[in-house]
């Protein structure tokens, strides 16, 4: 789906917002169409419930502001070993089989499906992310002939590397993403 389509742009947006459309779609329909073809008008927002009920679903099962800094600060305050050992887990959990690799560029390869995902997780902790370790990662990607690639980091990222990363398909993982993806960590 396009980042930018009318769909992806509702998936992200309040999931209350695509049922506004569904109504505004059958109040249309009921106002400006025969009543014979009232129901052909309202199957065109069924759509939009769809994507609303979607959106409600990720919304509700997204974890709590407060969850989520605090599951960030036991992420922060851990040594990579222990994250490295974290981050295998629950990939794991999502069926993925996990080998550590020391390339420089990534450091766990993810297999699942028949297809190949790095994932460069050493620079979690730091606190401003250039280019040149993307580059390097997909560099690596092409080397190894891999489908994906993931970055996990804690701090947010530049334009030039947010652009950088959406130009070469790189996935971010952090914020909310990185919380789901861990689930619930063992209190410290």
């Amino acid at each position: 789906m396009a980042r930018n389509s009318l769909f992806a742009i509702l998936l992200r947006s309040p999931w209350w917002i695509s049922f506004v459309v569904v109504l505004v779609f059958a109040a249309g329909s009921a106002a400006l169409l025969p009543p014979q073809y009232v129901v052909f008008g309202l199957m065109g927002a069924l759509p939009f419930c769809v994507i609303g009920t979607v959106a409600a679903y990720r919304q509700f099962r997204a974890p709590s502001e407060k969850r989520v800094d605090e599951t960030l600060q036991q992420v922060a305050a851990m040594p990579w070993r222990e994250f490295c050992e974290t981050l295998e887990q629950a990939f794991a959990a999502k069926g993925y089989q996990v080998s550590r690799i020391d390339s420089g560029a990534a450091d766990l390869e993810l297999r699942k499906g028949g297809q190949t995902t790095l994932v460069a997780a050493r620079r979690w902790k730091a606190s401003s992310h250039g280019v040149e370790p993307l580059r390097a990662l997909d560099r690596e990607r092409q080397s190894k002939d891999a489908s994906h690639c993931v970055y996990v980091t804690l701090a947010a990222l530049s334009d030039a590397t947010r652009r950088f990363a959406e130009k070469q398909a790189i996935e971010m993982l952090n914020g909310v993403a990185l919380v789901q993806l861990l689930g619930t960590l063992p209190r410290r």
